[in-house]
């Protein structure tokens, strides 16, 4: 008999997730409570594989030997209650793909802010020193479509907390974790303890084989890494101290040494500018090393790599005015990165779903730096209230194109217009793909 698989959920995880299933011999039925999307209902039945939208057929789910839970759905719905109270094991697509992967290993890279920076800079130094990789995880195609289509040496894999929530025998052979500031606090029962637990399970399953590579200054990540029992081989990375191995910045060079390798690099070499991005690079950088990259090649990669879209994303300048796309700023610690590499007067547009925002964290910058700020959202009373003493100039707006309107009317040569909403996206836009693509459709069209 084969092993019943629900998968729940009908995005890139489940549907990926759905596919190497079939492939790999289980009764799979996809159930979605909402409309899938045309090309995920297509790949659905090119592969032959049940499916159910708008809703749950809960005898069906429940009946499952196994269910993959799409990172999406939180504990707290009645359908996922339910499976686990009846015990069904629950596991995230990530858990599936691992152990259908055969071979392959993987770089698996986690934090609050800047992993899908440093996702794509790994794998561009990977794909640039030769390596049979792919990208995958958050940033891309998932993990488990990969496996199922297009297997390879090497996954260099974006990990949220959420997938992490539902692993059990996942491992990354390197592992990164790039900081970690408060976020997503409503699914974790508002205790930033068990965000961070979670943050850590990258760690879980790793041997004395494997690598962590983990941001030394992070003060969360300092405070609480010695609660979990970690097997791997510690590569920190540092601008504070001197360390032996693993990768610090000292008087403008980054120093990497991972014990078999060493390198030395100016960061006035880097692609990548901004403090912020010194730490995504030495991250990349050291994970880059431990898979065997020579020098010269992790050296040729940081300084051709190109930044992602809609991460301090520069669109245009208009009138002497400048224009960047931050929105996948989506926390109040990525607004006070992209904050703090502002070196020009700053008009920014903030705004959409608060998820529990702390706005104190950005208001020095916000004085040092902020001329004027463009609510971008439905409710912005929080946004208001935290900078009413502070910025003179502050307007609501409730589409990209008055926003960008807003922002460019208080503007002067030689200032910055910065999106970077340190919210979710969802209240006026489909994603923070659809808002950054909307603010640089509108800027064009100033």
């Amino acid at each position: 008999m084969s092993k019943k698989m629900v998968i729940l959920g009908g995005g890139e995880s489940g549907v990926g997730a759905a596919i190497l299933a079939k492939k790999e011999g289980y009764e799979v039925f996809l159930s979605d409570g909402g409309q899938l999307k045309n090309t995920y209902r297509s790949d659905l039945q090119n592969h032959g594989i049940l499916f159910e939208e708008g809703g749950h057929s809960e005898s069906r789910i429940l009946d499952a030997d196994e269910v993959m839970k799409s990172p999406g759905i939180p504990d707290k719905t009645p359908m996922v209650k339910a499976i686990r109270a009846k015990g069904i094991p629950v596991i995230s697509e990530i858990e599936l793909a691992w152990r259908h992967k055969g071979d392959g290993r993987v770089i698996g890279i986690t934090g609050s802010n800047g992993k899908s920076t440093t996702t794509a800079l790994t794998y561009h130094i990977c794909r640039h020193g030769g390596l049979d990789a792919a990208l995958v995880g958050n940033i891309g195609y998932s993990f488990a479509r990969q496996v199922a289509e297009d297997p390879k040496q090497w996954y260099v894999c974006e990990i949220s907390s959420f997938q992490l929530d539902d692993i059990h025998a996942f491992r990354s052979e390197i592992a990164i974790l790039t900081n970690i500031t408060e976020d997503h606090l409503d699914r974790y029962d508002y205790k930033f303890e068990n965000y961070i637990a979670s943050k850590f399970r990258i760690t879980m399953n790793q041997t004395a084989e494997d690598y962590f590579i983990y941001c030394a200054d992070d003060p969360i990540i300092k405070k609480y890494i010695d609660q979990f029992e970690i097997h791997s081989n510690p590569l920190p990375f540092t601008m504070q101290q001197d360390i032996n191995q693993g990768g610090s910045i000292r008087n403008g060079q980054m120093n990497i040494n991972t014990g078999s390798e060493k390198l030395q690099m100016s960061i006035y070499d880097f692609a990548l500018k901004g403090i912020h991005n010194q730490y995504n690079t030495m991250a990349a950088g050291i994970a880059s090393a431990t898979v065997g990259i020579r020098k010269e090649k992790i050296r040729e990669a940081i300084q051709s790599f190109e930044a992602l879209e809609h991460r301090m994303e520069y669109v245009s300048t208009v009138r002497g005015v400048e224009f960047i796309n931050d929105s996948k700023a989506t926390n109040v610690n990525s607004t006070w990165y992209a904050l703090e590499s502002m070196e020009k007067p700053t008009i920014l547009i903030l705004g959409g779903v608060d998820k529990g925002n702390d706005y104190s964290l950005i208001r020095d910058l916000v004085k040092e730096k902020v001329k004027a700020i463009v609510c971008l959202g439905v409710d912005n009373r929080k946004i208001h209230e935290a900078f009413q003493q502070d910025v003179p100039l502050m307007v609501n707006t409730a589409s990209a194109e008055e926003a960008v309107k807003a922002a460019f009317h208080f503007a002067t040569k030689g200032d910055v217009v910065l999106l970077s909403p340190a919210c979710a996206s969802f209240d006026l836009f489909k994603n923070y793909e659809d808002r950054g693509r909307q603010f640089k459709e509108a800027v064009r069209d100033l």
